[in-house]
């Protein structure tokens, strides 16, 4: 069964405590129209734009009510209540929506509506960011949300990514796959000497799995599944829409922007739907994969059992399947000498073989034997279909494992290990059914609750969020795209951050594997629906769209990151160093093409 995130209780006390806090702030920090410069800003100030230099010294409430200022301190306690109160926003959106998913199960929940729920914190701040004010005050605030959208992005894929493998790595074993809640090695990110390996090491030593004669294995590090690799793949083509509205000033060309915009807001929630609907019908994806699964086990499984037999070996030194070993089973398996096998003699030979630990139906088996066998469809399974129908069986096995200069046992034990293996991670996958839950009607009521609550506090402080952001950055004159890259994340995506590496911390494939997927998707909705909701802005208010550098970052981070996770499982402990590294360098990438190459 599952195992599932248990919702956090929320504290009402603390949201309270800080709404008075930030009053009193209002009644010390409220702006009389002159400001005296705080010594802190000659320590953290950049190169400003001129506009922000010029801007007036003024605050407007929001709401009419909610306290603002235009000191460096005062701006900086503003954005972290704010910011405090959009990440229990944050908190409440994701225990609704996992409350929810426990009592409803996959299908419209879990694909449509939870992706939505998990991004909306993000997409209201890039909304609010350049929904108000004239243009030129919106067009100033929306590099607001572009930080956002490429702080969100690399943060999850670089400072989040590195710390998941950091919790929970585990020991890697000779078939270079993570060991589940094994950690003897420690901080090691490279092979141990074998002159060091614990005396139950080496009683697993496997020459053929070395990777050089002085070395045990690779130190530590995570192995995810094969599907978590396919969500990489999907974030990757998720950046589309960015180089679409880019794709004018590759060319250096100011004609067609707006319509390159228009495309890429279309594209992006194209995305967004093809997305939902994939996670939608996931399910019956994977029974689909469960069922060629449990055929292949069926195929490894003969095979398996074939070989084992005195008969001979099936391949010959070519590694072509050999007919008189084929001939000779057929025979073996014709009990009455009728030439044919009919469906109770494919039962009675299917009995006989250990398919371990896979529970298969033997009538389905039998099913799934004449389906590829009898090509005449009498129901019978003639010699030469017999013949046939196992050389495509030998073919696809030898298609499906790595090219070897030999064919021998071992390549058909390591097909029949590699298909169980295959059928148990759909299972646990499959197994992940609704739970009976006492009271549901209670539960609903208290999932629907949480995530009204969540969405309400989302939407009351995203626009004096921004606003604070805004005022922070004026106050300081660090630009405000580098408040919002490093700032706005981690008030939105800190609830979800500390619950993957909770997860992760189990130091299971399995738990790996979730919360490595749940990184990949939620980049893929900022890429997606956030960044849709960004051209919405940039389209419809008629605004320039001039972040060259940003979209370079998030470009240069989603491709690394993708390409790095697409076709491999297991990542090596020194993978999270790549990761950690790429978080500063996005920033110094910004500030040199921004402010040194001038770019905007």
């Amino acid at each position: 069964m599952a195992t599932r995130r248990q919702p956090r209780r929320a504290f009402p006390l603390v949201p309270l405590l800080i709404v008075l806090m930030s009053a009193a702030a209002y009644g010390r920090l409220i702006s009389d129209g002159s400001s005296t410069s705080s010594p802190l800003v000659s320590v953290i100030r950049l190169a400003a734009p001129a506009k922000a230099a010029a801007a007036e010294e003024k605050c407007e409430q929001s709401y009419g009510f909610l306290p603002c200022t235009t000191t460096v301190l005062g701006n900086l306690f503003l954005v972290l209540v704010y910011g405090f109160f959009m990440f229990k926003a944050a908190t409440y959106l994701s225990a609704g929506s996992e409350l929810l998913l426990e009592i409803m199960g996959p299908g419209l929940v879990g694909g449509l509506l939870l992706p939505i729920l998990g991004a909306l914190p993000d997409a209201l701040l890039v909304l609010v960011s350049g929904l108000s004010g004239s243009k030129e005050t919106a067009q100033s605030q929306v590099l607001i949300g572009m930080g956002l959208l490429a702080g969100s992005t690399v943060f999850l894929l670089t400072l989040l990514w590195g710390t998941c493998v950091v919790v929970g790595k585990c020991d890697i074993g000779p078939n270079k796959e993570a060991v589940d809640l094994t950690n003897t090695k420690g901080f090691s990110l490279t092979g141990t000497p074998l002159s060091h390996v614990s005396q139950v090491h080496a009683l697993t030593y496997d020459p053929e799995h070395m990777c050089c004669p002085h070395f045990y294995v690779a130190g530590t590090g995570i192995t995810t599944d094969v599907q978590t690799s396919y969500a990489a793949r999907i974030m990757g083509i998720s950046v589309i829409p960015f180089v679409i509205a880019q794709f004018p000033k590759i060319l250096k060309t100011h004609h067609g922007q707006r319509l390159a915009v228009l495309l890429a807001l279309i594209v992006s929630f194209l995305l967004v739907l093809s997305y939902c609907l994939y996670q939608v019908f996931q399910p019956w994806i994977q029974k689909r994969k469960l069922a060629y699964a449990k055929h292949k086990h069926v195929i490894s499984g003969i095979l398996r059992h074939v070989q084992m037999q005195s008969l001979g070996r099936l391949l010959k030194e070519d590694g072509s399947p050999d007919e008189d070993v084929i001939k000779k089973l057929f025979r073996k398996i014709d009990m009455d000498d009728s030439r044919n096998l009919s469906r109770s003699e494919l039962h009675a030979f299917i009995v006989g073989i250990n398919f371990e630990e896979v529970d298969l139906d033997k009538t389905d088996a039998v099913d799934k034997v004449m389906a590829d066998f009898d090509t005449s469809r009498n129901d019978t399974v003639e010699e030469g279909e017999f013949v046939e129908g196992m050389k495509k069986w030998i073919n696809e096995a030898k298609r499906s494992m790595p090219a070897s200069g030999a064919f021998s046992s071992k390549f058909i034990n390591d097909f029949h290990e590699r298909t169980r293996q295959e059928h148990d991670q759909l299972i646990d996958r499959s197994d992940e059914a609704v739970e009976s839950v006492e009271n549901p009607g209670w539960c609903i009521t208290k999932a629907v609750g949480l995530l009204l609550l969540g969405a309400a506090i989302a939407a009351a402080f995203a626009d004096p969020l921004v606003d604070a952001v805004h005022n922070f950055s004026n106050a300081t004159h660090i630009p405000s795209f580098f408040i919002s890259f490093i700032a706005l994340p981690l008030a939105t995506n800190s609830s979800e951050a500390v619950s993957a590496i909770i997860f992760a911390s189990r130091k299971k494939q399995r738990t790996c594997s979730l919360t490595f997927s749940e990184v990949y998707g939620g980049v893929t909705m900022n890429n997606t629906l956030c960044l849709g909701v960004f051209l919405a802005l940039i389209y419809f208010r008629n605004l320039t769209w001039d972040f060259s550098s940003e979209v370079l970052i998030i470009l240069l981070v989603c491709v690394v990151m993708a390409l790095f996770t697409s076709f491999r499982t297991t990542f090596q402990l020194w993978t999270c160093l790549v990761a950690y590294m790429l978080y500063p360098l996005s920033l110094v990438i910004v500030y040199i093409l921004d402010y040194v190459f001038g770019w905007s």
